[in-house]
């Protein structure tokens, strides 16, 4: 098989070429390297790579058995860690840290049969929506290499919309998925809290607003891994249901007539929105009029911006509990020279929070939590733009020198240091403030490739449904597959 070929599979093409015999798992993993190492210095998509060990484990790989046997792909450097290999969250302190064990995460993707080539880049410790970490440098969007993939998965984005592979280990904590899913032409889902597997060591990420899946390149790939990661572990804060029914199996049925549909094109924080964004939506609204479907323009009564300063309460108080960890762990305390700006900014200001603080934050959740249930018995779905424009240029949102010492100043002598940290973050909030109410709610949320700019970047639409309902966003996804309106991979120079 060469190039031309194997980039028009998908995961499960390329799993059914195995089971039928027509190639090895080993002549996958030689094509996928071939590309990697072909596209890697101008798009910097892995932190590392296992490739004499991968090699060795294609070789030897049973063609039979789990639903992806012998599928090659990489994991996230976060929180996704494969047993003797590093696994740094971008963060140089944690440069050599080698992993004793698979996360469970890892494990049900072994259980699936796919083979690790390694893992993908990502910003420090997940807290931005653009891959550029100092550690390992900026990855780029092959769409155009001036621009970000996004972020935090923009490592597994770059990878997949380069052809490297077909499906990419990813995380969700305020859009991470969804972000690079957007700026990169993929499908991009965050599931329900609670439907995929965390640990070890951890019951909850991020107090549930975190959670593991993959990005994709198909609707039916998203609705296998979906299927494949889909689990209730005992230990774990947040438990879902499991849907027997199996997502695969229900990608085809019709969705119910005359659905209401709400949709929105303004930002919940009040900050402009492109008009390329506003129409990705529209012509979806469109769509959905003409096969029948109530659709009305309808936001759910929710303070957006209080809700972001809530949100980043929790990016606070958790970076603070990551650095005193650290600290314990190293037996050293830790500077501003240690960390980025992001990362020791949000560690000083959660010293400041109370512990009343953090549980006001929290029901602030719980409470758009209840508005969106209700707002969902109304509507089947809400729709927005995924980002608020296409993506941004690399070091666009990057801080500056002199920006990053006004910020350290100001921290440290002004009281209100969460309004110091909103006003950090609004530079990217600007570009993605559609995507953390998903993830503070637990609802799932996918983004869809439906539209491209006239500078030739894509820009996904947001689709929302209520908690447990990932199998109506995967056939309404299915459905636009198959339409006019469904851009993918068209436009991509690397796939042409």
């Amino acid at each position: 098989m060469q190039f031309h070929e194997y980039k028009n599979y998908d995961a499960t093409g390329l799993a059914e070429l195995i089971r039928q015999k027509d190639i090895h798992p080993s002549e996958l993993v030689e094509i996928a390297f071939k590309r990697l190492h072909a596209v890697n210095p101008a798009l910097n998509i892995t932190t590392h790579h296992r490739e004499q060990a991968v090699k060795k484990e294609a070789n030897h790989f049973p063609v039979q058995g789990a639903a992806f046997s012998g599928v090659p792909m990489l994991m996230k450097n976060i929180s996704q860690a494969i047993e003797g290999e590093k696994l740094t969250s971008g963060s140089k302190l944690l440069q050599t840290q080698v992993q004793k064990h698979d996360s469970y995460f890892v494990k049900k993707f072994r259980e699936a049969g796919f083979l690790f080539m390694g893992h993908t880049n990502n910003p420090e410790f997940g807290l931005k929506n653009i891959t550029e970490p100092k550690l390992y440098g900026p990855t780029r969007n092959p769409w155009n290499t001036a621009y970000s993939p996004g972020g935090s998965s923009g490592g597994a984005a770059a990878a997949i919309a380069s052809g490297v592979i077909p499906v990419a280990g990813a995380s969700d904590g305020g859009g991470s998925i969804r972000i690079p899913a957007s700026f990169s032409g993929l499908v991009g889902l965050k599931p329900t809290r609670g439907r995929t597997s965390v640990g070890p060591g951890e019951g909850r990420q991020w107090q549930g607003a975190s959670i593991h899946f993959a990005l994709t390149k198909s609707v039916r790939d998203c609705a296998a891994m979906l299927d494949q990661l889909q689990v209730i572990e005992s230990h774990a804060a947040f438990q879902t249901p499991l849907f027997e029914k199996g997502y695969q199996n229900s990608l085809s049925e019709t969705l119910p007539k005359r659905m209401r549909i709400a949709f929105s094109t303004a930002s919940p924080v009040g900050t402009e929105v492109a008009a390329d964004a506003k129409k990705a939506v529209l012509q979806l609204v469109r769509y959905l009029e003409q096969s029948g479907h109530m659709v009305e323009e309808k936001q759910p009564p929710i303070d957006g911006v209080q809700l972001m300063r809530d949100y980043y309460v929790m990016n606070s108080g958790e970076m603070n509990a990551v650095v005193r960890g650290l600290e314990k762990a190293m037996d050293i305390p830790l500077t501003a020279e240690d960390m980025e700006i992001e990362s020791w900014l949000l560690h000083q200001a959660g010293k400041s929070l109370s512990a009343a603080d953090y549980t006001d934050s929290l029901a602030s959740w719980d409470w758009a939590a209840e508005i969106m249930s209700i707002f969902h018995q109304t509507y089947n779905f809400y729709i927005t733009p995924a980002t608020a424009f296409h993506a941004p240029k690399v070091g666009e949102l990057t801080m500056t020198a002199q920006q990053a010492n006004e910020f350290k100043t100001r921290m440290a002598a002004e009281k209100d240091k969460q309004s110091i940290i909103y006003e950090m973050f609004l530079p990217s909030l600007t570009y993605t403030p559609f995507s953390q109410l998903a993830n503070l709610t637990g609802q799932p949320a996918i983004s869809l490739p439906l539209y491209i700019t006239d500078d030739g970047l894509p820009i996904g639409v947001q689709i929302m449904a209520n908690k447990g309902k990932e199998h109506r966003l995967l056939q309404l996804a299915y459905e636009m597959e198959r339409s006019d309106l469904w851009k993918g991979m068209q436009g991509n120079p690397y796939f042409q």
